[in-house]
Parts: C-alpha cells; sequence; structure tokens
C-alpha cells in the first residue's frame, strides 16, 4: 500500500500482489496524513498488508492484530524498543537479524501493547540496510523480507498508469476534475485486466493498451484483434507512440 501526490491531493491504493489488482482506493486532500487512511480501510482476516513507513501508526497496526490481520512496514530509525529473543539468520541471504521485541515509549507501549517482530536487512544488490516490522511470527525472516520487497510493484503499478493512461497532468484542476480523470484511468486498467484474463491473452497488459490505442476504430472482434499475431505486429509498427487518451 502506498500514496501518489500531485499537486493538492493523494491517491492510497491497496494492490493485490497476486494479480496486480487494485482493490481499495482512497483519493484525498494533499494535506490529508497517509495514516488516516487506514481507519477506512477495509480489513481481512488473514490477509497480510504490506506498507511503506509513512504508513507507520501503532494504534492503527494494533487494530490490524486485533482483526487477526497481518502487516509487514518498514520502521522508522527513532523506535525504541526492547529486545526479548533473537532468532539464528543466515547472514549469506542478507539478513542480519530476526528479533521478537517489546516497544517502550510510552505512548508507543500504550498504543501497541504487544509483541511485535523486527527483521533487518540488507540488500545485496545496493548494500543498503532496512529495519522491517511485522506481527506475523510464523513466516521466515526471508518471507517477511521478500514481501517487503514486492511492495514495489504498487510503484510499477503507478508507474504504468503514469506512462500507459498519460495522467502525468490533468486536463482540470478542480477536485471533482482529477478524480474523474484517477477514476477513468484506473477503470480503465480494471477493464483491461479482466479481458487479459477471461480471454486468456498472453501479453503483457501494457502491449494490450498499446493495440487498442492504434486500433480503436477497427471493426475487428477484441479476441482476433489481441489474439492474432500478425495482425498485431503490423499494428504496433504503424505507430507504437500512440496511447489510449492522447
Amino acid at each position: 500500500m502506498t500514496d501518489q501526490t500531485k499537486s493538492a491531493i493523494k491517491l492510497h491504493t491497496l494492490l493485490d500482489l497476486r494479480g496486480s489488482i487494485p482493490t481499495f482506493i482512497y483519493i484525498s486532500d494533499g494535506k490529508e496524513h497517509e495514516v488516516a487512511v487506514l481507519d477506512d480501510l477495509p480489513l481481512e482476516a488473514g490477509a497480510t498488508y504490506v506498507m511503506d513507513r509513512g504508513y507507520l501508526d501503532y494504534f492503527r497496526l494494533y487494530r490490524m492484530t486485533k482483526a487477526h490481520a497481518f502487516f509487514v512496514i518498514r520502521a522508522k530509525k527513532n523506535m525504541a524498543f526492547r529486545r526479548l529473543y533473537s532468532a539464528p539468520v543466515n547472514r549469506e541471504t542478507g539478513l542480519l537479524c530476526d528479533q521478537t521485541f517489546k516497544l517502550t515509549g510510552h505512548y508507543a507501549t500504550r498504543d501497541y501493547p504487544e509483541k511485535l517482530r523486527r527483521v533487518r536487512v540488507r540488500d545485496l544488490e545496493t548494500d543498503k540496510t532496512i529495519v522491517i516490522l511485522s506481527n506475523n511470527f510464523t513466516l521466515p525472516a526471508e518471507s517477511i523480507a521478500l514481501l517487503y520487497r514486492r511492495r514495489w510493484y504498487i510503484e510499477q503499478f503507478f508507474r504504468w498508469i503514469k506512462q500507459n493512461l498519460r495522467i502525468k497532468s490533468f486536463y482540470g484542476t478542480s477536485e471533482n476534475a482529477v478524480k474523474t480523470q484517477i477514476w477513468i484511468a484506473v477503470t480503465v486498467y480494471l477493464l483491461v485486466a479482466i479481458m487479459k484474463k477471461r480471454l486468456k491473452i498472453e501479453a503483457s497488459l501494457y502491449t494490450i493498451l498499446q493495440i487498442l490505442s492504434v486500433t480503436s476504430f477497427e471493426r475487428i472482434q477484441l479476441n482476433q484483434l489481441l489474439v492474432d499475431a500478425d495482425y498485431t505486429a503490423a499494428s504496433m509498427e504503424n505507430d507504437n507512440q500512440l496511447f489510449l487518451f492522447n
């Protein structure tokens, strides 16, 4: 889960990593703090919510724990805690520690009174070290780190939306105009994803949208348009710079 800011709005999106499909979207005023959206987030027992540290709020995280949901979130540097237990880790994988701990700050302890898990990992490619918090004590530490890395899938989603549906800039600047254009872009994304699954199309969402953008006025069935390899290749060669909403 993350937010993208453009001018005075924020787009908060919950992305299902099993299919890169947004399941919850909330558009807020640019002045509203990220954590406030967690109050409206529908929680599913057994689900794992992966978030960046802008959403770190112990009171709201404890709400997830009480709802029997799991979270994986990056810790803040000033976190005060008391270590209870350290599990062995394989440092060759980049893991530096896997600890069970309790918060020690007055307000933090009040907001989250139970134990937490702290996984410290070094990215072997960038050599950067991050600390990840979770309330899941069952998954291996490697899986916790992998889940957090998959948070970047949502960055790919936003990049796809911006590049292919062209909402880098808006045709209108009013709140209603901006929201309308965002919802149109997301709707197109979902429709293309549904079509891709139902027609069992192997091409990527990016390729499908490119094809549709250059053939939108041609009288040909969609399944033929998107499955016929020769026709698809010819369409892409004619103009591979056009996009829907140009």
